[in-house]
């Protein structure tokens, strides 16, 4: 079943790089937190790194200014998004989770099939905002699209 606005981040445990590989829980990332996670299909790929996060990037000190956390997600090797993150250019607090096993994505129920591009399961692409660890705002695209879960479109519909 598919996450829904008024629920709670379900527990699970994500990778980043910092001073090396870390395991990071969602209630550390979450709770306590107004937060903004975005996620992609795929680290690298066409639309993923021309638009959605460039568009995060851009507009990340607003975020901050607002108090939002910004967390990008995809199923990834924690690797792959920190150079990733290293060839965006992405400022330090964007922080580039990755969900190697896409357990964070099936919790979710955002996981989608793209064995017919060789990538095996992967994520939808979707923007969510949660007040300590409780799904506020929930934009989940529909495929091939680009649309709402931009950061130009998260910022316009965030409350205050």
């Amino acid at each position: 079943m598919t996450i829904q606005t008024g629920d709670a981040i379900p527990e699970v445990t994500l990778k980043r790089i910092r001073e090396g590989v870390e395991t990071v829980d969602t209630p550390s990332l979450f709770q306590g937190h107004n937060a903004v996670l975005f996620a992609v299909p795929g680290a690298f790929t066409p639309t993923c790194s021309e638009r959605h996060l460039p568009g995060f990037i851009e507009h990340f000190d607003e975020f901050r200014k607002r108090g939002v956390d910004v967390y990008c997600v995809s199923v990834n090797d924690p690797f792959v998004m920190q150079a990733w993150g290293q060839s965006q250019h992405v400022p330090e607090g964007l922080q580039m989770l990755a969900d190697g096993n896409a357990d964070f994505t099936r919790a979710l129920g955002l996981e989608m099939d793209a064995s017919g591009y060789g990538m095996g399961v992967r994520s939808k692409r979707y923007a969510l905002y949660a007040e300590d660890g409780v799904v506020k705002q929930l934009w989940v695209e529909s495929p091939g699209e680009f649309k709402v879960s931009s950061a130009e479109h998260v910022l316009e519909n965030l409350p205050g």
